[in-house]
């Protein structure tokens, strides 16, 4: 069992989805701190990738890891993030279905540039780069556009995403009873 207490997931339609997160200027032991909670509380969820927008914080802070994906066993392998910003990316597109932990239970087709490069602050406060394909390429560029308040459904027709959040309605109300 964990120590670190962890953040309560904000769901749709929760107006804080739809900000745009501020950024830090360094990262420091707060922003450690905030980083270390809102890993755990993603590994609880659980899921692969989490954004400050989905606990109620308005920086521009993500984690990561998709290490545990295909194997329960695996080693943790956390990247953590602040300030990304990506500086690269492919003409050639991917497509993949995605999912969000602030969407719960729904999943469309997304397409997506194929390869991203991202320039960001590590949890040392080191400037670094991380050049991403395949599933780690679709999973930051998702969380990326969480902190600009840009959601996965919103690359989906009117119809589709309005389905979507209306199924998401159904969910909370029968949760609540």
């Amino acid at each position: 069992m964990s120590t670190i207490k962890t953040y309560e997931i904000i769901m749709v339609p929760d107006p804080v989805l739809r900000e745009t997160a501020q950024a830090i200027t360094r990262v420091d032991d707060a922003i450690r701190k905030q980083m270390d909670r809102m890993l755990q509380t993603m590994y609880d969820a659980p899921g692969i990738g989490l954004a400050a927008n989905q606990v109620n914080l308005l920086n521009r802070v993500l984690v990561m890891d998709l290490s545990k994906r295909e194997e329960e066993t695996a080693p943790a392998e956390p990247i953590f993030m602040a300030n990304p910003e990506i500086i690269w990316e492919s003409e050639e597109m991917s497509v993949m279905e995605e999912g969000c932990l602030s969407i719960p239970r729904q999943y469309a087709d997304i397409e997506r540039p194929a390869q991203v490069r991202v320039k960001y602050l590590d949890y040392h406060n080191k400037e670094a780069e991380l050049t991403a394909d395949g599933l780690l390429s679709h999973c930051v560029q998702h969380e990326i556009d969480h902190l600009n308040g840009v959601l996965f459904v919103d690359y989906l027709s009117r119809l589709k995403r309005n389905m979507m959040l209306k199924k998401v309605e159904k969910l909370k109300k029968h949760q609540e009873m």
